[in-house]
C-alpha cells in the first residue's frame, strides 16, 4: 500500500471521529441543558358549569301559507314589525312573484326621484354636482373595503340620486322629474291591481320580534307553563321531536323577555339563588354572555333540579335558538399561567424593625430571568389548574415604588430547572 494512500486514510478517520464526537458532544449539551425559560401570559379560569336547556318564548305561529306557491318573507330575522305590518307576500305562481318584484324596482325608482327633485330644490352647480358624485362613489368604496354596510342602503340611494340629478340637469329640470314621478305611479297602479288576483298579503295583528322559522315547541312550552313544570317533564319534553305546524310563514315574539330552561344537578341549583343574575355564555350556535335573572329553582327530584333563567337582551340574536348547551359561570379568576415546577418556596431572612431580630419565613415564587441573572419574585398561588398554577404577585401591604416595578408580572421569562437557583445566579446561555 502506498504511503499517501494511508495517510489519507488516517486524515478521513480522524475526521470522521471528530465530527462524531462534536455531534456526541451536542447531543448530550442539548440533552444536559438543565436551564431554561418559558414565557408567562395572562389567563382566566372559569368556575363553570355546562348545562343543556331549551329557550323559551311568549310565541304566536302566523297562518296563512297553506297553498301558495311562493312564499317571500318581508322581514328581516329578528326585525321588530307593527301591528297590520305586511310580513309576508304569497304568490300562486312565478308570473305573479316578478311582477311583485316589478313593483319594488319602479317604487325603489320613483324614491330616487323624488329625493333628486327635494335635492334640486337646494340648487347645486354642475361642478359642485360633479364633485359629489365623486365623493359618493369613494365613500361607497371605502365602506365596501372596511365591510362597513351599515349605511350602504342611505349611500347608494345618495349615489343614485346624483347621477339622476346629473343626467336630468342636461335634459330636463323639475318639471320633467315630477312628470316621471306621475309616469311610475300609473305603472305601479296597474300592477298592483294585477297582483290583487294572484298575491295575497299576510299581516300581523300584534307587534313583536319576527322570526320565520317555526319548530313545533311554540305551543308545547310557554312561559307560564314553565311555572308549574318538573324536571322530569322538561326532560320529557326535551326528548320530543315536535314538527312544525303546515301552512305558516313564521311567528311573533310577543314578549320581549325570554326564558331559559334546563335541568341540572342538585349540586348545580344550590350554587343559584332565585332573584340574583348568573353569567351564561352560549358558544355554539350563537356566541354571547349575557347576565340572567334566576328566576326559579324547582325541588330536587332524583338529585335533580329544574331552573329557569330570564333575561330581556339579545332577543333578536337569540330568536332562532331552541335546543342549546350554555356554560353558567360563577366565578372567574385571572392571574398569570406558570407551570407548577416554576414555582418555588424560599426561605428568606429579614430583620424586624423594632426588635432588630432576625425572622426567617417561607416565601413562595418563581425565579425570573433578569438579563443575565435569575431573580426571585413572590407570587400567590390562586388556582391550581393541572399542571400550572394561576398566580399574581405577592405585595406587601404597604409596598414602595421599586417593589411595584420589580413586582412579577405577566410577560416575565420564569426559569424551570431541576438545579440550584438563587437569587443574583448567572445564567449561561
Amino acid at each position: 500500500m502506498k504511503q499517501g494512500t494511508l495517510i489519507t486514510r488516517i486524515v478521513m478517520i480522524l475526521l470522521f471521529i471528530m465530527v462524531c464526537v462534536y455531534m456526541a458532544a451536542y447531543a448530550w449539551r442539548s440533552l444536559d441543558q438543565r436551564e431554561y425559560t418559558v414565557p408567562t401570559y395572562s389567563h382566566t379560569v372559569d368556575d363553570a358549569a355546562e348545562v343543556t336547556g331549551i329557550l323559551v318564548r311568549q310565541e304566536v305561529v302566523i297562518s296563512g301559507g297553506g297553498g301558495a306557491a311562493i312564499v317571500d318573507l318581508v322581514p328581516d330575522q329578528g326585525e321588530r314589525v307593527a301591528a297590520g305590518q305586511v310580513v309576508a307576500y304569497l304568490y300562486q305562481d312565478e308570473e305573479a312573484l316578478s311582477r311583485r318584484q316589478e313593483v319594488r324596482q319602479l317604487q325603489l325608482e320613483r324614491e330616487q326621484l323624488l329625493y333628486s327633485l327635494q335635492q334640486e330644490s337646494t340648487g347645486t352647480d354642475a361642478a359642485r354636482l360633479d364633485q359629489n358624485i365623486v365623493d359618493a362613489m369613494m365613500g361607497l368604496k371605502t365602506s365596501a373595503a372596511y365591510g362597513d354596510l351599515t349605511g350602504l342602503e342611505d349611500q347608494v340611494l345618495t349615489f343614485k340620486s346624483l347621477v339622476i340629478r346629473q343626467d336630468w340637469s342636461t335634459t330636463g329640470g323639475a318639471q320633467d322629474i315630477s312628470a316621471m314621478v306621475e309616469s311610475l305611479d300609473a305603472q305601479i297602479q296597474a300592477l298592483q291591481s294585477a297582483a290583487a288576483l294572484d298575491t295575497t298579503s299576510i299581516r300581523v295583528s300584534q307587534s313583536g320580534v319576527f322570526s320565520g322559522e317555526t319548530d313545533g315547541y311554540e305551543s308545547l312550552l310557554t312561559p307560564e307553563s314553565l311555572e308549574t313544570m318538573t324536571a322530569s317533564q322538561l326532560t320529557s319534553l326535551m326528548a320530543q321531536d315536535p314538527s312544525a305546524p303546515t301552512g305558516t310563514v313564521g311567528k311573533l315574539i310577543t314578549s320581549s323577555t325570554w326564558y331559559f330552561a334546563a335541568v341540572v344537578s342538585q349540586e348545580t341549583a344550590e350554587r343559584l339563588t332565585q332573584g340574583r343574575t348568573v353569567p351564561v355564555r352560549f358558544s355554539r350556535d350563537w356566541s354571547g354572555e349575557l347576565d340572567m335573572t334566576v328566576e326559579q329553582v324547582g325541588e330536587p327530584e332524583n338529585g335533580q333540579c329544574l331552573v329557569v333563567l330570564s333575561s330581556s337582551r339579545n332577543l333578536a340574536e337569540t330568536s332562532l335558538l331552541r335546543k342549546q348547551t350554555v356554560e353558567l359561570v360563577f366565578d372567574s379568576v385571572t392571574g398569570i399561567r406558570v407551570p407548577k415546577k416554576a414555582v418555588r418556596t424560599e426561605l428568606q431572612t429579614t430583620t424586624d424593625p423594632e426588635t432588630e431580630e432576625e425572622v426567617t419565613t417561607s416565601v413562595t415564587g418563581v425565579y425570573v430571568l433578569t438579563g443575565a441573572q435569575a431573580e426571585f419574585k413572590p407570587v400567590e398561588i390562586l388556582v391550581d389548574d393541572g399542571d400550572y398554577y394561576l398566580v399574581q404577585a405577592s405585595l406587601p401591604q404597604v409596598a414602595s415604588d421599586n417593589q411595584i416595578k420589580r413586582a412579577f408580572r405577566a410577560g416575565d421569562q420564569v426559569i424551570i430547572s431541576v438545579d440550584e437557583l438563587y437569587d443574583g445566579k448567572v445564567i449561561s446561555g
